[in-house]
């Protein structure tokens, strides 16, 4: 079901589209040829909020039908299948930034909100036993952990920040007279500095002069000298070179203190004739040192961004209306094998690539479609049919490498079978975790490409960086009743 009207949005989502309109009045500045600048700055990770490129959308009818490998693997091997009723979050009573599998101990690691179902303490410092010790919202007992990162629904970036764009336009259209006549000032106060500069290099240039003159007459007394004191010594050769080596020192030392002055009176120079704008500039004085102090200032690291703000527990530059699935089926299939094993407590379980435009595209996965459609998978936001409504299906890996319940990079423990559902040497097939999402998004928000899943700030809402993510806490029983109903070939829910 999804979440009842939110209130008006919070703060730090009028901060971004300040940003946006800020940025569109700058274009407009510059048109009519004002220096003016504005900048926004917001936390680390945190962008304009944007919302997703509309490149990112499809209509359903256009993704070819047949493409669900999941689909055909479940026609193969045991038939049986177990679900857990584990409810779908729709109070938005377990959301978080955390990921205690992909970032443990690191809170609001995530950087995205997740919905969660299963157990109920489910953070950034969970582990095995505090789980195992966790509530759980699952009917039959499951304490595994089963969590998504969340869909929000986004009307203001697309419709509000158009309206304020226009409004800021239409303002600064009106003030263009008066902007003119501020930079018309500030060229002639630009022109009178740069008539002092001048000045001032000129003085710089005159005292040049006089001690290039006072070097060359010093040179001359000094090459007398020589001259003199070759005539008058025979074997003085050697010491005439050794003193002019000296000099020529003395000399080179002269020009670099020289040069060492004059860049310095340049700069002062320049400092002078800037003066205006980056410190008494009425018109973008304070803007313009404004954004030389952010473009020097180091960025904070990224640790310290904060957990979500406001009603819509917005974080980092995910914002918008939470809308939480309609319904959440959490079934365990055969996935294509003829038998399986039980999975080994603690098992930890990764399903796509939240960061896929830095790792590539190896571990994400298309799982994106509408009710109806379930025969084609896209990795595109899909713009469904009247009567159909948009469905997230994440099918987990399922063979088990037979030892360990995590690895490294959290994959190579537990992998894909192949097309004809067995594993590679050396692994075990296990029960198949495959989670489906069913989310009634209003027809005009698809179609207006409103919608959007919470990811990391280098996705900018990528589609293709969808993800899910499972710890297995059921006890033997629970196990021992999904292995038997896969393998036997019956239809179980718990």
């Amino acid at each position: 079901m999804a979440r009842n009207s939110r209130s008006p949005v919070t703060g730090k989502h009028r901060v971004a589209r300040r940003t946006k309109i800020a940025m569109g009045a700058i274009g407009l500045a510059i048109a009519v040829g004002a220096l003016a600048v504005a900048v926004t700055a917001g936390r680390t990770g945190e962008a304009s909020a944007d919302p997703a490129d509309p490149s990112f959308f499809i209509d359903i009818n256009k993704v070819p039908a047949g493409n669900n490998v999941n689909a055909a693997l479940q026609k193969k091997g045991a038939q049986g299948s177990f679900t857990v009723d584990c409810g779908t979050n729709a109070d938005g009573a377990h959301h978080n930034p955390d990921n205690f599998i992909a970032q443990p101990g690191i809170k609001n690691g995530a950087q995205h909100l997740h919905d969660y179902v299963g157990n109920k303490t489910t953070d950034a410092d969970s582990s095995l036993k505090s789980l195992l010790a966790g509530g759980t919202t699952c009917k039959n007992g499951d304490k595994s952990a089963y969590f998504w990162p969340v869909i929000r629904i986004d009307r203001e970036d697309n419709a509000a920040n158009e309206s304020e764009n226009q409004q800021a336009q239409q303002k600064q259209q009106g003030k263009t007279g008066d902007v003119q006549q501020d930079q018309s000032a500030q060229d002639a106060q630009d022109a009178q500095d740069a008539g002092q500069g001048q000045d001032q290099d000129a003085q710089n240039q005159d005292g040049q002069d006089q001690n290039a003159q006072d070097q060359q007459d010093q040179n001359a007394q000094d090459q007398n000298g020589q001259q003199q004191k070759k005539g008058n010594t025979g074997g003085g050769a050697g010491r005439g070179g050794d003193q002019n080596a000296q000099q020529q020192n003395g000399q080179d030392q002269n020009a670099q203190q020289q040069d060492g002055q004059n860049q310095q009176d340049q700069r002062q120079n320049q400092d002078r004739r800037r003066g205006g704008q980056n410190n008494g500039g009425k018109n973008n004085g304070g803007q313009n040192g404004g954004q030389n102090q952010s473009s020097s200032a180091a960025a904070p690291p990224a640790e310290e961004l904060g957990g979500p703000e406001g009603e819509n527990e917005e974080v980092g530059d995910n914002d918008g209306e939470i809308i939480e699935p309609e319904s959440a089926t959490l079934k365990f299939i055969g996935g294509g094998a003829r038998n399986v094993v039980a999975m080994p407590l603690g098992l930890k379980i990764l399903y796509g690539d939240a960061k896929q435009s830095t790792n590539g595209p190896a571990n994400a996965r298309p799982s994106w479609t509408c009710t109806g459609f379930e025969d084609r998978l896209t990795d595109l936001y899909p713009i469904c049919p009247a009567g159909s409504k948009v469905e997230r299906i994440h099918a987990f890996p399922n063979c088990w490498d037979g030892k360990n319940t995590d690895s490294a990079n959290h994959r190579t423990h537990i992998v894909f079978a192949n097309q004809q559902g067995k594993c590679p040497q050396g692994f075990k097939n296990v029960p198949q975790l495959q989670v489906t999402l069913v989310y009634d998004v209003p027809q005009d928000v698809q179609q207006k490409g409103q919608y959007k899943v919470d990811a990391f700030a280098q996705e900018k809402h990528n589609p293709r960086s969808d993800h899910d993510d499972f710890a297995n806490v059921m006890n033997r029983k629970i196990m021992g009743r999904l292995v038997n109903c896969i393998n036997s070939g019956k239809a179980c829910a718990e």
